[in-house]
């Protein structure tokens, strides 16, 4: 593997030096404002490039890759370089905590709500997706690791233009998801709306054997559940972004998603002296708005710019279960209902003041958020009494934050400090017994990074960061499970504390291609998803707990293999170069992660786990496009789980245009070998649970998108060169 890096590299030396025209212009300048296109100027330049690598992030376009833009935003975040699912389903982007961003703008939706929205989400409406590494003073602490920012796609034209698209799925079920896309400009007003519908239909088989080591000798119970999950999702996107001047611009969005959902669930426990059969049906309808208003400007002519947005969202979810089964011949039943509400507002500026002339950039800005969420859970297990559990959770946050920038010589300087106050009260009542938890923290997080370039084309950085993730409402809500029968119980912990990171990188960065590197991460009383069960009682608890410390040592390496140069000539490969759509090529990346928990006794051998990917384009006879994605995670221990089977995925795509490029025609298989599957093993107080999964990944899809409109006229340009800073965000558990 390191003899075909040092080829790789040795090749792309060869194509900047050979050829001037096709040298990447390498963001090396940290002093500079970052620009911010206003999602409506494209970041690759004239150069198309489907992936750029920088020394603070990785940007992917999806709009132009087939692989990515046909299916849900969460499937093309799990096929990003560096992201790796967990056996629990949370995503780490090189070994850290992710925190997510759409448009740059928090999600304060976290866990299965978070996943859920990205579904519906379709990928043909993003534009690209910036994987941020170690994310300084001017993003929110509460980022934890690392930052995926989605940024969707606004391209606005002259005239009314438009797009459909339509997405068949083919499993065991059938179904369709239309989308049509309108955008358009007039005069000093752009604009663009978003209509679709999603209708997904899926199949999920889990399985547990748990092993209850209180008991002499111990007991054991095998689960199983089967379910049948039907999503239907209504969204409607809409933004508007108004010139106000050539220096101004007002941008305004409103975002709606509608969700009805329904799953079917037959499930069995055996054990000694145990039969247990449950059917149920769980009905969730959820709606989310969101709101968001950004007032943009240059202040002068010699960079200084202000940029101030206002951002609201309203979530609410009303999720109802009923049940009914037997025990050992005897009637047993669960009815369960949720009525869950969440509101976030958040109003921040930032001020960008650069001094060009003496190699210096001065940042600076400042930030107040409140969530509020209430949550009432009404449930009957096997009795006419009802038990009532409450949960109140208000989180206040006021930031301000300051960063400078100094480059000497090939030396690029970063040093920023930001100032936190939290104030986060959580309130759980079950049955008249109440729980009220207080938690004010006030610190400051420092990160520090520096960047030396080798050559033109060639850096190393190095960075540190302090950051905090606060326990989010996925993890504290004792109702957000809400799985109960006789054997089973489920629900977010309100007592766990915030998580502390300290973040070290080190990296080299080559052609904007290439990226080697690695992290060591310190997380001080992290939470994790685990099993547990009291006392000599055969009920397997399903919570979050909180764990000493979790260091984490990752090393990882991204580089292309251009094909073309090896079967087409050096001459053909050079004429490629400034068309991504003609090449072939395969993009590998590696990352090796070894965890190090504290303060948690493992019943198992404990090994580093090695995740490889690799996405491929070839260009087929009649201009078809061919591209293949695999991943694979053998075994190993990934956090506390032990993955006891290697879980890989093989997806194949043949994509063909038509009409002048305005239609746009694919075929997909995603899985092909039906082998995403999930075993694992897990140990903690009282159980050692062995637990299957195997969800029904192997899908066929067509998809089609056809252009429409006066696509010709110039795209235009709003540029205004500021830095658009992120806080918030949710986290995908």
């Amino acid at each position: 593997m390191k003899s075909l890096l040092f080829a790789a590299m040795l090749l792309l030396c060869n194509i900047v030096f050979a050829q001037e025209t096709v040298k990447p212009e390498v963001a090396r300048d940290s002093l500079k404002p970052k620009e911010n296109s206003l999602q409506e100027v494209q970041v690759f330049g004239n150069k198309k490039q489907y992936i750029k690598v920088d020394s603070d992030k990785t940007t992917v376009n999806v709009k132009d890759n087939s692989m990515l833009n046909s299916g849900s935003s969460l499937e093309a975040v799990k096929k990003m370089p560096g992201v790796i699912t967990s056996p629990t389903g949370s995503i780490t982007l090189n070994s850290k905590n992710v925190t997510i961003y759409i448009d740059g703008s928090p999600s304060s939706l976290s866990g299965t709500d978070l996943q859920n929205y990205l579904l519906t989400l379709t990928a043909n409406a993003i534009e690209k997706v910036e994987l941020i590494y170690n994310p300084g003073a001017s993003f929110d602490a509460n980022a934890s690791g690392s930052i995926i920012n989605i940024i969707t796609s606004t391209k606005r034209q002259k005239g009314i233009n438009a797009s459909f698209n339509i997405n068949y799925n083919f499993n065991k079920y059938q179904k369709p998801s239309p989308q049509i896309l309108l955008n358009g400009k007039t005069k000093n007003l752009s604009w663009q709306t978003m209509v679709g519908y999603n209708y997904i239909d899926g199949e999920n088989n889990t399985k547990s054997k748990q092993l209850f080591t209180s008991f002499d000798p111990d007991e054991s119970l095998l689960q199983k559940t089967f379910t049948r999950s039907t999503n239907r999702n209504f969204y409607f996107r809409t933004g508007t972004n108004y010139k106000l001047s050539k220096q101004s611009n007002l941008l305004f969005n409103y975002n709606l998603n509608l969700a009805n959902d329904r799953f079917a669930n037959e499930s069995n426990t055996i054990g000694t002296g145990i039969d247990f059969t449950n059917n149920s049906l769980a009905k969730n309808k959820n709606n989310n708005h969101e709101i968001s208003l950004q007032y943009k400007t240059k202040l002068d002519t010699i960079g200084r710019t202000l940029d101030i947005v206002a951002f609201s969202n309203f979530f609410d979810k009303n999720p109802i279960t009923n049940s009914n089964g037997l025990s050992n011949n005897v009637p047993a039943f669960y009815n369960g209902a949720i009525d869950f509400n969440l509101t976030n507002y958040y109003l921040k500026y930032d001020f960008t003041f650069p001094f060009e002339k003496i190699n210096f950039s001065f940042n600076t800005g400042g930030k107040f958020n409140t969530i509020k969420i209430s949550d009432t859970g009404v449930y009957n297990l096997n009795t006419p009494t009802n038990s009532i559990i409450d949960f109140d959770y208000t989180e206040n946050n006021l930031a301000f934050y300051a960063e400078a920038r100094k480059k000497i010589k090939k030396f690029n300087f970063t040093a920023g400090i930001r100032f936190e106050d939290f104030k986060v009260d959580r309130i759980a009542v079950e049955n008249n017994n109440r729980t009220n938890i207080d938690f004010k923290n006030t610190n400051f997080f420092p990160n520090l990074s520096a960047l030396y370039d080798i050559n033109q084309n060639m850096n190393v950085s190095a960075s540190y960061s302090k950051k905090i993730q606060q326990a989010d409402y996925n993890t504290l809500d004792p109702n957000n499970f809400a799985n109960f029968d006789q054997y089973n119980t489920s629900g977010g912990n309100p007592f766990l504390d915030p998580t502390f990171f300290d973040n070290f990188e080190l990296k080299l960065t080559a052609f904007q291609l290439v990226q080697l590197g690695g992290n060591y991460s310190i997380a001080k009383n992290t939470n994790r998803f685990i099993f547990s069960a009291d006392p000599n009682e055969l009920v397997s608890k399903q919570t979050f707990q909180q764990f000493d410390k979790i260091n984490t040592l990752s090393f990882f390496a991204s580089f292309p293999v251009p094909l073309d140069y090896f079967f087409k000539g050096k001459e053909e490969f050079q004429k490629r170069m400034n068309n991504m759509d003609k090449m072939n090529y395969i993009f590998f990346n590696l990352n090796y992660i070894d965890f190090d928990t504290r303060g948690y006794d493992f019943e198992f051998r404990t090994k580093p786990v090695i995740n490889y990917s690799a996405q491929a384009q070839f260009i087929l006879p009649w201009e078809i496009k061919n591209t293949m994605s695999y991943f694979l995670t053998p075994k190993g221990t990934y956090e506390i789980y032990q993955i006891i089977k290697p879980i890989h995925q093989f997806d194949i795509s043949f994509n063909k245009d038509f009409l002048n490029k305005n239609l746009m025609i694919g075929l997909h298989c995603f899985d092909v070998f039906n082998t995403n599957e999930i075993n694992a093993l897990v140990s903690s107080t009282n159980l050692n649970t062995k637990f299957y999964q195997k969800p029904d990944t192997r899908t066929f899809r067509i998809s089609l998108t056809y252009n429409f409109g006066n696509l010709k006229l110039e795209k235009e340009n709003t540029d205004i060169n500021t830095e658009k800073v992120k806080s918030g965000g949710g986290m995908l558990k």
